[in-house]
């Protein structure tokens, strides 16, 4: 049995730092849902195709953008995912925190984008600041977190330990700057317990000789994520770790869906749900704490198959 994460970070970006009271109400509207003629696909239509087919996802939802924009906005979005029956967990995006009316953090005047930018005792108060709006907004048990591009240290977990949160899913080993202060044996696929915090990495794998590219659903083929499925379960691994977004099956800067990227999870969830004995799909409060004996091998997808999703890619931003 391999225990699925369908995770999703809940973000809204505007385009223009310098116009965010102005663009802040149509960012919400396209990235929280993604209205269009064809129907809603941002989250209300993630969060149907999981009902659809009984599964269950964490989305980490970033808080933050509420400290300039007001409360409602959050609590619109916890509640969407919360009356779908899904669970909700914190996600931190510090680059708003110079944006916070009143502000978060005394002297804090310019952007810094990552997490390992800041100090232990600010990354606590921010990750404190976050599950407190979280709760606020209606939800409950918050124990897992995810940095904002996987941008986390040894100091962000130190602060989740800080705060009482268990769970970690930061670490990306295809991404450089993720994890840089951590150990090799902290830092790869297996999870891992550091300290009072229990990690569970991205998964990746190899779709070419010396690159690591994570399991995302706007990224990765049907074919190769099934074929990585089997494959972890082969390995008899305890977990496998997919990302996605609440846009995701958006095409990029625009309402409209992306066809391919639509069909793409609704074939994940429909083989999860055929075959959830052997992959069922877990959430972070149910679990207890638990590490892998050892690192798994890599995961990798043969090139004939890279070629078909480049191609399949291709044909996503033609058809745009």
């Amino acid at each position: 049995m391999l225990n699925v994460f369908l995770t999703f970070d809940v973000e809204i970006w505007c385009d223009d730092w310098d116009e965010v009271d102005v663009e802040f109400p149509s960012a919400f509207a396209r990235y929280v849902y993604g209205r269009s003629s064809k129907g809603s696909f941002a989250l209300p239509a993630t969060l149907e195709v999981l009902q659809q087919y009984g599964c269950r996802g964490t989305f980490f939802v970033e808080p933050l953008f509420a400290c300039r924009f007001g409360t409602d906005p959050l609590v619109e979005i916890v509640g969407l995912i919360r009356r779908a029956g899904q669970d909700v967990q914190l996600h931190l995006h510090p680059e708003w925190t110079d944006e916070a009316r009143p502000p978060i953090l005394e002297g804090a005047t310019i952007k810094r984008q990552h997490l390992f930018q800041y100090s232990l005792e600010e990354q606590t108060r921010l990750v404190a600041k976050g599950k407190a709006m979280i709760e606020a907004a209606g939800a409950a048990n918050i124990c897992a977190f995810r940095a904002g591009s996987y941008a986390c240290n040894r100091a962000t977990l130190q602060a989740l330990e800080r705060n009482g949160i268990r769970f970690d899913s930061s670490i990306n080993p295809g991404r450089a700057w993720s994890g840089t202060d951590f150990g090799a044996a902290e830092r790869g696929q297996r999870v891992v317990q550091i300290g009072r915090v229990c990690e569970y990495p991205i998964t990746v794998f190899q779709d070419r000789p010396g690159r690591l590219r994570q399991v995302q659903i706007g990224s990765t083929s049907t074919s190769e994520m099934l074929h990585l499925l089997q494959q972890a379960h082969a390995q008899r691994r305890h977990a496998f770790v997919i990302v996605s977004h609440n846009f995701e099956m958006l095409v990029p800067g625009s309402s409209n869906p992306d066809a391919i990227v639509v069909r793409r999870f609704k074939a994940l969830c429909r083989f999860l749900s055929e075959n959830r004995d052997d992959f069922p799909t877990v959430i972070f409060p149910e679990l207890s704490a638990v590490a892998d004996e050892g690192e798994p091998p890599v995961l990798t997808s043969p090139l004939w198959r890279t070629g078909l999703r480049a191609i399949e890619q291709a044909r996503r931003r033609l058809y745009r």
